[in-house]
């Protein structure tokens, strides 16, 4: 025969249910303040200017992930340098978190700090990255820093553990940055960071990503690229505004196939002197 329940077991049976369903409002309350927490450290620590000069052009986008606490520490920057050169970095912290947010933070403010001792890029990151070791954080950052003249074009990069950027000119063009970098910012002290030169011609572009812009279960970091490349290529030859490309390569990432940061800087250059 079936048990029966009293209206006591009834009304325990309801409480509880009332005590769990708070409890599950008061921990997606908790999520939802730290994701935008998160996102709104992410944004503040982002430049909200971006340096000018005859014939530049700069594009930058950034999507930030917001799936549950899958925050993560993707940034660009641009500055000018001392002696009038433009700084520009594209980096990702290792993580997805607030921790990883602040820890970009970090990696950002010692880059533009040190900067103002050095501006070649190599040496740059070799004493971001010592300086990174030194504050004992389990963290690690990839990054690569680009020191660009914007009269002559002449551009000096170096990159940490990131991923190689896309080049295209005006006479159709294009591909991926062959060069050598090293290990990512935080890992090992007294680095070394290879420095490649390139000059970017009139109507080229540079195009600087992060990996969730290219990379994903549903793309694959080669086929990523690719279409970077291709994007890049085509913009170039229709002379299409920096910003446009920037916006072309930033929807690319709805392809990866996963919710993580994004960001793209774009460079480019509409005229130049020739170099001394």
């Amino acid at each position: 025969m079936p048990r029966k329940h009293s209206p006591d077991e009834g009304d325990e049976l309801l409480a509880r249910l009332g005590s769990l369903t708070a409890q599950a409002r008061r921990r997606a309350e908790l999520q939802r303040t730290q994701v935008e927490l998160a996102i709104a450290l992410q944004r503040g620590m982002l430049p909200r200017d971006l340096p000018a000069a005859p014939g530049l052009h700069l594009a930058v986008r950034y999507a930030p992930a917001n799936l549950g606490l899958n925050v993560g520490g993707d940034w660009y920057d641009a500055f000018a340098l001392p002696d009038g050169r433009i700084g520009l970095s594209i980096g990702d912290v290792q993580g997805h978190n607030i921790e990883a947010a602040a820890f970009m933070g970090q990696v950002r403010a010692g880059l533009r700090a040190l900067a103002s001792v050095t501006g070649e890029p190599g040496e740059l990151l070799a004493r971001t990255n010592d300086l990174l070791v030194s504050l004992g954080s389990e963290l690690f950052a990839t990054c690569t820093f680009l020191r660009l003249d914007p009269a002559t074009g002449v551009l000096e990069s170096a990159r940490a553990g990131h991923i190689p950027f896309v080049w295209a000119t005006a006479d159709g063009k294009s591909g991926v940055v062959d060069d050598r970098g090293g290990p990512p910012l935080g890992i090992q002290q007294g680095v070394e960071y290879p420095v490649t030169r390139h000059r970017l011609a009139t109507g080229g572009v540079f195009v600087l990503v992060t990996d969730g812009v290219v990379e994903g279960p549903l793309l694959d970091i080669e086929d990523g690229l690719d279409q970077v490349v291709r994007l890049a290529g085509i913009a170039a030859v229709a002379r299409l505004e920096t910003n446009a490309l920037a916006a072309a390569v930033i929807k690319g990432a709805e392809n990866v196939g996963h919710d993580d940061d994004a960001a793209v800087l774009v460079v480019g250059l509409d005229s130049l002197r020739a170099p001394d």
